[in-house]
């Protein structure tokens, strides 16, 4: 029916448009008068007619001051003879031109047949365009199994990436060179009986450059590429997903040694008969038929299949098993090297000013993926083409960390000035309370100024990467968490919501402590909750409780002993330090924000470290 209308709409626009060819070649054409032949004989006879054109019965008559007339004659009779009949005298017949026109068969049999012939063609045109439209329609349903998979070429530069181009991941690299090296060299492998990976499955947090790195195997190896997302397997009928897959496979076979890349697989890869949202049948008639080509490799094929999830954790143990996905590749967020690697290749084609540091914009980043640093790049690029600059400043860059963090500013976000009073109190808790706790990372800037949805903040940034923390760390990040709480309660006595966001997450870690990392003494070294159902809805929608109520009363105790333990140490260091605290709250309310070195010297001249 879509068809249809659209053929319609098509023919009617035809129409309308030779309807507009037809007025508009009309209105060009001059308006000639029609004169009788008696009239026609009266002029020629009083000497006022040049030059008479005849073609068939119609006479084109100009007079000697180049007015064009009409006229018809006889059909049956000649014109000089006609015009004899009429009483012209010889003498004035003499002084008129007179040319004969015969029109040619061509343009005679057009002239006649175009007003029948010319609806009927627009009937035919009207039928022969919704015939080819159904016919497309038809080839399209025949193709909807097939796959559409993304090819890279390896002679296709512009999107080919090499290792070079993916910093950091030193041991990932080094895993993947044996993929490479048996997709240039098969043979060597072969001939020994070794049997390389089927499937190797990129493992990490999102935007570590799984998908990069993916490319840059493809790319070293110098074999076609072929990309596809798992949810593009999927349609609402079923037995598509599993076609797209036979499908995929056949392609890749074709063009061996080749790379099929299935990103984000947890989107098919999922626990098979999980119960809630794990019963789709389409979805699991796709992964078994991955399964199946999998186990159809023979050993000469130079085939390898990728994937990339930063969901392992929910992936179907088949998947999983040796002879399938039994190599595994995880890339961890950067290192400080890295981000200095990652941020020297992502301001490669940004014009970078002489103050630029990225060795102390790398410092700044902890916990930082690849992606996000991309994106502080383009950020910061973004702010100095904003302010009319054309290079890119250290500044831009360290606006940029706390763009990504928290947002932009919120420069209509208006505080009064009693909110903005205790805004900066309660800032200023949490700078002090940092740099009086032990083993807390160091402040790097306190601002009141709104960013996002916070209305202040306190940046706190380690000074090298850390992957063990103590149980020291913890009770002190507990007490910075209760800085500001404690602050509005010695600064006012009474208190705002704005400690909400840092009670529920002080509220997290010291139910971290006692359940997950054994840093309590009253229970010990258990760890509960920790089995936790992934389904559809999400993990916490069935997560099951490990625990009795007689455990659940002493774990909420210990929680509730820390945080009162944390609140107490944060209001003794505050109440000691309260000169410092009044002075540090007065300078954000008039400067809005202070540096790392300013604060350094601010906590150095108040002894509060």
């Amino acid at each position: 029916m879509q068809l249809l209308s659209k053929n319609i709409l098509g023919a009617l626009l035809i129409l309308m448009l030779l309807a507009f060819l037809y007025s508009s070649f009309a209105g060009t054409f001059k308006e000639v008068q029609e004169i009788s032949l008696s009239e026609l004989v009266r002029k020629i006879n009083s000497g006022e007619v040049s030059k008479i054109t005849v073609q068939d019965s119609d006479l084109k008559v100009v007079l000697k001051n180049n007015t064009e007339l009409k006229s018809k004659k006889e059909n049956e009779a000649a014109l000089s003879e006609t015009l004899k009949n009429y009483g012209v005298s010889e003498e004035s017949l003499s002084q008129v031109a007179i040319e004969v026109q015969n029109p040619s068969g061509a343009l005679y049999w057009m002239g006649a047949l175009l007003p029948f012939l010319l609806p009927f063609l627009l009937i035919v045109a009207f039928f022969w365009l919704t015939a080819r439209q159904v016919q497309r329609a038809n080839v399209q349903a025949f193709t909807f199994g097939q796959s559409r998979a993304r090819v890279i070429y390896p002679n296709n530069a512009k999107e080919r990436v090499m290792f070079k181009d993916v910093a950091g991941a030193k041991e990932a690299k080094e895993e993947l060179m044996e993929i490479v090296d048996f997709l240039k060299s098969p043979k060597k492998f072969i001939d020994i009986g070794a049997r390389i990976p089927k499937g190797v499955l990129l493992m990490g947090a999102p935007g570590t450059g799984k998908t990069l790195m993916a490319k840059a195997v493809a790319g070293e190896a110098g074999v076609p590429f072929f990309h596809m997302s798992a949810s593009e397997f999927v349609e609402m009928f079923v037995g598509v997903g599993a076609s797209r897959v036979r499908d995929l496979f056949k392609m890749a076979k074709k063009a061996a040694p080749s790379i099929i890349f299935v990103d984000e697989i947890d989107a098919v890869g999922r626990h098979r008969g999980a119960g809630l949202g794990g019963g789709h049948d389409e979805r699991e008639q796709t992964l078994n038929q991955i399964l199946v080509e999998l186990d159809g490799f023979e050993t000469n094929e130079s085939v390898i299949v990728m994937a990339a999830t930063n969901r392992p954790d929910v992936l179907d143990p088949a998947l999983l098993r040796p002879g399938r996905f039994d190599r595994r590749v995880v890339l961890d967020l950067p290192d400080i090297a890295d981000r200095e690697e990652i941020l020297k290749i992502h301001s490669k084609k940004k014009p970078l000013a002489q103050d630029v540091d990225l060795r102390r914009i790398a410092e700044r980043t902890p916990g930082f993926s690849g992606a996000d640093l991309a994106n502080l790049v383009n950020e910061a690029a973004i702010v100095a083409a904003g302010g009319s600059r054309k290079q890119v400043g250290q500044m831009d860059l360290i606006n940029s960390i706390e763009k990504v963090l928290l947002g932009p500013e919120r420069k209509s976000h208006v505080l009064s000035e009693k909110e903005k009073k205790i805004l900066a109190y309660h800032e200023a808790g949490h700078a002090l309370t940092a740099a009086a706790m032990p083993e807390t990372d160091p402040v790097h800037k306190i601002s009141i100024i709104s960013r996002g949805r916070a209305a202040g903040f306190t940046l706190k940034l380690p000074t090298e990467d850390r992957h063990l923390y103590s149980k020291t760390h913890f009770l002190s990040e507990l007490a910075v968490s209760l800085g500001g709480y404690a602050s509005e309660l010695v600064a006012f006595g009474e208190l705002t919501t704005g400690a909400s966001d840092d009670l529920k997450k002080a509220t997290d870690l010291a139910r971290a402590l006692v359940t997950k990392y054994g840093m309590s003494e009253k229970i010990g070294p258990l760890a509960f909750g920790g089995h936790e159902a992934y389904v559809f809805l999400g993990k916490d929608f069935s997560s099951e409780r490990d625990y009795s109520e007689t455990w659940a009363t002493l774990i909420d105790k210990e929680v509730t002993r820390l945080m009162q333990n944390a609140l107490k140490r944060s209001k003794e260091i505050l109440t000691r330090h309260k000169h410092a605290l009044d002075a540090l709250a007065q300078k954000l309310i008039k400067d809005e924000t202070v540096e790392r070195d300013e604060f350094a010297k601010f906590v150095r001249q108040y002894g509060v470290a």
